[in-house]
């Protein structure tokens, strides 16, 4: 898929976004950067910048046409009912890429805490789960099941490690799959420019279609 030029990132200017932005366009690619608030952005020759509300789907499906691939940063944490607004998110991407006359591929940042700890449970299952990540974690959760049964489009979903931070990229990190991964000292973590790395590679040079994979130290 080396014949990619243009692609969506959904979410932009975001924690995750910003990062994703920032190595897209260091590898060359066109980007329009999807974002309820443009004026966080400085569009250029290689840059363009939509304003669009991600649950009005049709005007998602006008700012998706002529791109190669949607990349989705998309994040409810501002809201009140943040699992909701993300599921109602998703589902509206959702269609908004299935309506392209070209269905681009559709790649997604996900959340880590729907990731298997070595019991075999969910790391959202976990007894000491923050309460103040609950919603996020389980609407891109609910996002990973409604990928799971599409049939319709090609989609990889990229969960973090436990912990993702503000940092550049280093080139040096693992790919899993369901599993929590973590360090030698247990434990589990990512910069944000290390994330962005590995979700620009899979976006180039797909080797996860239709699944989820992890990223970590």
């Amino acid at each position: 898929m080396n014949n990619i030029s243009k692609i969506a990132i959904i979410g932009a200017s975001g924690f995750i976004g910003s990062a994703l932005t920032k190595e897209a366009l260091s590898r060359g690619l066109q980007v329009r950067a999807l974002v309820s608030r443009p004026e966080r952005l400085e569009a250029t020759t290689q840059l363009e910048v939509v304003a669009v509300d991600v649950l009005d789907t049709a005007a998602l499906i006008a700012a998706l046409q002529g791109v190669d691939v949607v990349l989705s940063a998309f994040s409810g944490h501002a809201q009140t009912d943040v699992a909701s607004y993300y599921q109602r998110g998703v589902a509206s991407i959702l269609a908004a890429v299935k309506a392209q006359t070209d269905i681009p591929r559709l790649l997604l940042v996900g959340g880590a805490a729907s990731l298997e700890v070595p019991d075999g449970s969910m790391l959202l299952d976990s007894p000491n789960f923050p309460a103040e990540y609950r919603g996020t974690a389980e609407g891109a959760y609910a996002a990973l099941q409604l990928l799971r049964a599409e049939t319709a489009l090609q989609w990889s979903y990229l969960s973090p490690a436990a912990e993702i931070f503000p940092g550049d990229k280093t080139g040096q990190f693992r790919l899993g799959g369901d599993q929590l991964l973590t360090d030698t000292n247990g434990k589990s973590r990512i910069s944000t420019g290390d994330y962005a790395v590995a979700m620009l590679d899979e976006l180039q040079q797909p080797k996860q279609l239709n699944r989820r994979f992890s990223v970590a130290y």
